[in-house]
């Protein structure tokens, strides 16, 4: 009974608490919403706003049956690392399955304080908490939890321009310089994230850009090492037209392609090159032997209608 009773709030929240993101075009943050995936596919990780008070419930809840296996209180209001819409996503949590990461969602803009808050993922128990000056967001985190990157907006009224910064968690401190690609001093980081892909040991991140004003760009983020490359992409099409775009890894490649899963290009994620993507090594020659079967089964039954035509004709006796 004590247990129905202390699930009672995050029950009562998850019917009546409206869905919340921390901003307004990139969505940095989420509560009340599907949460982080684990590793294993077997729970999620859900912030839930109390109506009414600034608090948060962070449940781990089952993906088999919906069941809250345990959940904590929070005071302020949290949410869950949300860097695209991509469903189905562990942003936040480590590869190694022990911290998870919430953002403080209660600052609106323009945003001089940022926030988080380091927690035990297997216990749901808090670490510490981090506080810095000025306007920041959850990038990623490092495989075992020791880095985190974060999105600082120099300029608090444009959400558009940014720098990745690293926060070391054993000292606790924000590390002096930015995360840049060093073989493109002159590139600025611009633009929105669109859509994302980890490598499975956790250690590099890919992240697709939409540009306004500029191409979009794969932005590829070591968390190991804190070092970070961008490539810009060939693009003709439409701003718009970029979010019909997603990144997948394929054995040692990064691959471009639209939501219908038609390809259009490879990134050799060690080379960094671009080329064509004719498929993924699909045998799309398949797909048009298929297409003329029709047309091989008709020319066959013309063939052998012409065939036994000759073959009546021969055997026939010549009259004189």
């Amino acid at each position: 009974m004590t247990r129905h009773l202390a699930l009672l709030p995050v029950a009562l929240a998850l019917v009546l608490a409206p869905p919340t993101l921390a901003d307004g075009f990139m969505p940095a943050a989420d509560q009340n919403g599907e949460g982080v995936l684990a590793h294993d596919g077997k729970s999620r990780y859900v912030a839930v706003g109390s109506v009414g008070t600034p608090r948060t419930f962070l449940a781990r809840v089952s993906t088999t049956d919906g069941s809250v296996l345990t959940s904590v209180p929070l005071s302020g209001m949290w949410g869950t690392p949300q860097i695209t819409y991509t469903p189905n996503s562990s942003e936040g949590l480590s590869s190694d399955g022990r911290t998870l990461v919430l953002a403080d969602i209660s600052n609106v803009y323009p945003r001089t304080d940022s926030r988080f808050v380091m927690l035990d993922a297997r216990t749901l128990r808090t670490r510490f908490a981090i506080d810095l000056r000025g306007d920041f967001e959850f990038d990623a985190i490092s495989p075992n939890g020791g880095r985190l990157y974060l999105i600082q907006h120099r300029n608090v009224l444009d959400q558009q321009h940014y720098v990745v910064r690293e926060y070391d968690v054993q000292s606790r401190q924000l590390l002096p310089g930015r995360v840049a690609d060093r073989t493109q001093k002159g590139w600025v980081m611009e633009g929105y994230p669109v859509s994302r892909t980890i490598s499975p040991d956790g250690r590099w991140v890919y992240t697709l850009y939409g540009n306004p004003k500029g191409f979009p760009f794969v932005h590829a983020l070591d968390t190991v090492r804190g070092v970070a490359h961008c490539v810009g992409l060939p693009w003709r099409g439409s701003y718009s037209a970029v979010y019909n775009l997603r990144v997948t890894l394929h054995h040692g490649s990064l691959a471009v392609h639209w939501l219908s899963g038609r390809p259009w290009l490879r990134m050799d994620t060690a080379s960094w090159r671009l080329s064509t993507d004719h498929g993924s090594g699909f045998p799309w020659w398949t797909l048009w032997f298929l297409a003329l079967l029709p047309l091989l089964a008709l020319v066959g039954r013309r063939y052998h209608r012409l065939r036994n035509g000759r073959r009546a004709r021969a055997l026939t006796p010549r009259t004189a």
